[in-house]
Order: C-alpha cells, then structure tokens, then sequence
C-alpha cells in the first residue's frame, strides 16, 4: 500500500521555545511535530463528518535523529499512510530541511470514537481516500 499512499507534507515553523540549551531544537519536538503532521494529512483528505466523529491518539512512536533543525529553519515533515489495520494507523514521517533529513518516524495510532472514546475501526470508504490507487 505504500507506493499507493497519498503523502501530505506539512510545512513547520521553528519557535523559539523549541530550541535548547545546545542551540538547536530539542528533540521532543519531534514528535509534537510528527502529531501536527499526522492531524494534518488526516484533516485534508477525510470528509468532514469522519473528522468530526473520530480523534487519534498516538500509541507508539520509533524515531531516528539525523541531524539537528535551528531557529529558522524551512523545515517539512511528509507523512504516508502505510496500512490501517483494524481501529489502527501506521504512519512513516519524514522530517527534513532542504534535502536534509532530520529525522525519520515510524509511528502507530489509534483511531477513537470521539462520544464513546473508544477504539472505533474507521469505514472502507474512508481509508480508501488515503490510497486513492488501491482496493482497500
């Protein structure tokens, strides 16, 4: 399903409370940044009364640091869909600045009912608008 995802990239902005003691963003900004971008590429492609019925909450998040971002960086976070699996998503991130990788994120999430706040599997129709090539 991956070549057949609908990426979504997500331009950041670094503020200046994200940088550290040693200059450069601290890295658990990373991950606000992979959540902004997941919501994000959520937002855009499923139709509105899915967004309005469903919320996700990060279960686990496998990040690998490349190099640091600084102040005023034009740093992009580009996210793919790579299956929904059950009430779950998998997402690749992949944060960079330019042609440099900062980091690469490989994150599960799942899909809550937002009345019910309970793991809710998403409709066929939906996941099929995040990989617009294949029989889902």
């Amino acid at each position: 399903m991956t070549a057949a995802a609908t990426p979504h990239d997500h331009k950041i902005t670094v503020a200046p409370d994200q940088i550290d003691f040693m200059g450069h963003v601290n890295n658990a900004h990373y991950l606000s940044w992979v959540q902004e971008a997941v919501l994000a590429h959520w937002r855009k492609i499923a139709p509105p009364e899915a967004v309005a019925q469903h919320l996700w909450v990060a279960l686990k998040h496998e990040i690998t640091y490349r190099r640091p971002a600084f102040l005023d960086d034009r740093v992009i976070a580009t996210v793919i869909l790579e299956k929904v699996q059950g009430a779950r998503a998998f997402y690749d991130t992949v944060i960079k600045r330019g042609e440099d990788v900062l980091a690469e994120v490989k994150s599960s999430w799942c899909c809550i009912d937002a009345k019910t706040l309970r793991p809710a599997r998403l409709a066929s129709e939906v996941v099929a608008r995040f990989f617009p090539n294949e029989k889902v």
